[in-house]
């Protein structure tokens, strides 16, 4: 590119891009308990509606970045834009659970080409020294988004409707598609690739049939599905699929995953530790939306707004932890940011109760947006550092898609998790809480629970999951009413701490496989944007 061109206002239109897809993602959450109730959905029709979205977006990234590589990585932005844009009409327009998770489907479909173009337009930019300090900027803006997503998203479903959190969407994108015909340079890389198509068919089939299979697994009570078919077998068979995709991959002259990036140690790590950390995000937020609304009774601003903390402090300390990168290295930054983010999940599980207010979540809130802003631009500075531009579009379209898959497994581990957990404390609960009844009644009102875990648990706000055993005389109904209220509430803060700690656990477990990385500072190397060409 041009030594005298402004790399800042390439990346102002670039991080709008981004801020789209990151904002949707957070923004669904805090709606997540309205969408239950309004659609009629059920627990795992609405972990759908994140994986459906999640995983189209984590499976098409590599690819994506790769035909960035070959058409321009502008191009792919631009077309990615009106792909995610459109969509997201088309989410506002849904009646019904099935018509969203397509349309966010298509919004997956968007999002993979628009998240690899922004990295590798970024490194072609930007030369190593500053990459740090770009980084920053993302990483600030992917804590905005977090404080943007729940705040707005619960403005706008408390005094609107769901639906407009997906038609906000709509200037945004096309203000960043003007843009980006505007000021980003149409920048072509020093190599061709090929998509590989089997790897794609291998690498899509093995993740759908792993998330499937968790998400589902409740619902089948881990056993048959129809016929034959099992969820174990499921299972097994992405398992299968995956093993065969790393097979067939090792002996392509083109793969879509370089395996030689995974020879630099630093890259290997923070792939990981990204799948790590957007695990834990899902296994974090989805059920602890579900806690604010569905059992605090919050609005969906008030459970913004209780976690708006964390987002805020994390878009603060995003680009300070992006300098600090540049100058210091990125090792020791992310292991406090891991230890901190697992820490402050930990206290707001462990504070959580029947009885909480937004008052009771303000610090731990607060600490978990510390640990998220100390990770995510040294994360990305420490696995881009030492790839070359000509590799760029690969790299980041690996880095992304192993962190979407870390969301993607997260959303879905979290999703069976919860809904055994729930399962088994509403069973438990329900039984002490028949004691209460007349005999007539109890069988009923403990299987009035059995019932709702079977069908998926519908958990929106305002609802618990259970009906009204049938026949009850008026004068005991009110009492039985109050009585599935409290087995529900009780049920879910058992069945919260678990899922919770579970997204803890890998946390820690991340922080500790920092102490691995190589720690150096990045230096000026000039003669890298050599190998990127403006077309």
């Amino acid at each position: 590119m041009s030594e005298n061109r402004n790399p800042w206002p390439v990346l102002l239109v670039t991080v709008l891009g981004f801020f789209m897809i990151m904002l949707d993602t957070t923004i669904v959450y805090v709606a997540t308990p309205s969408i239950l109730s309004n659609l009629h959905a059920s627990l795992d029709q609405i972990l759908w509606v994140f994986n459906g979205y999640l995983l189209t977006y984590a499976v098409l990234l590599i690819t994506a970045g790769r035909i960035g590589d070959i058409f321009g990585p502008r191009q792919l932005f631009a077309a990615g834009l009106v792909v995610f844009t459109a969509a997201s009409a088309a989410c506002g327009l849904s009646q019904d659970a099935n018509q969203l998770i397509a349309a966010r489907v298509i919004q997956g479909v968007g999002g993979a080409l628009i998240a690899p173009q922004t990295l590798s337009i970024l490194m072609s930019i930007f030369p190593s020294e500053r990459r740090g300090a770009a980084f920053g900027v993302v990483g600030a803006v992917i804590g905005i988004s977090t404080v943007a997503g729940p705040t707005l998203g619960g403005l706008i479903v408390t005094n609107w409707d769901w639906r407009w959190i997906f038609y906000l969407n709509l200037p945004i994108g096309i203000l960043a598609l003007a843009g980006t015909f505007l000021v980003i340079p149409d920048l072509r890389p020093g190599r061709r690739h090929r998509v590989d198509v089997v790897g794609v068919l291998l690498s899509s089939a093995a993740l759908f049939a792993v998330v499937f299979g968790l998400i589902e697994g409740q619902r089948y009570e881990w056993g048959a599905i129809s016929g034959w078919l099992t969820i174990p077998m499921v299972l097994a068979a992405g398992v299968a699929l995956f093993l065969a995709f790393l097979v067939w991959e090792r002996f392509q002259d083109e793969p879509l995953v370089p395996m030689s990036l995974f020879r630099d140690r630093n890259f290997s790590l923070m792939n990981w530790t990204g799948a790590a950390m957007f695990f834990a995000m899902q296994a974090i937020f989805i059920p602890i939306t579900i806690y604010t609304q569905s059992v605090l009774g919050m609005t969906p601003l008030q459970s913004g707004l209780t976690i708006a903390p964390m987002s805020l402090v994390a878009g603060i300390v995003a680009p300070v932890a992006g300098r600090l990168s540049d100058r210091i290295g990125g090792k020791y930054l992310l292991m406090a940011g891991l230890a901190i983010f697992g820490s402050g999940a930990a206290i707001v599980t462990l504070l959580s109760s029947t009885s909480a207010t937004q008052a009771t979540f303000i610090l731990p809130f607060a600490l978990t947006g510390l640990g998220l802003g100390l990770v995510m631009a040294p994360m990305t500075t420490v696995a881009m550092r030492d790839i070359t531009p000509v590799m760029a579009g690969a790299a980041s379209g690996v880095l992304n898609s192993t962190r979407q898959l870390g969301a993607v497994i997260g959303a879905a581990a979290v999703g069976a998790v919860l809904q055994n957990q729930l399962a088994t404390a509403l069973h438990d609960k329900a039984v002490a809480a028949a004691t209460q009844l007349p005999a007539a009644y109890r069988g009923q009102f403990v299987d009035g629970f059995a019932q709702a875990a079977k069908s998926g648990l519908q958990v929106g706000r305002g609802q618990t999951g259970a009906s009204l055993p049938q026949g009850l005389p008026a004068q005991v109904a009110g009492r039985v009413q109050q009585l599935i209220h409290d087995v529900f509430v009780s049920g879910y803060v058992t069945a919260l701490r678990p899922t919770v700690a579970l997204a803890v656990v890998v946390l820690g477990v991340a922080a500790l496989s920092c102490v691995l990385v190589v720690n150096r500072r990045l230096v000026a190397q000039p003669a890298a944007v050599e190998e990127i060409a403006v077309a």
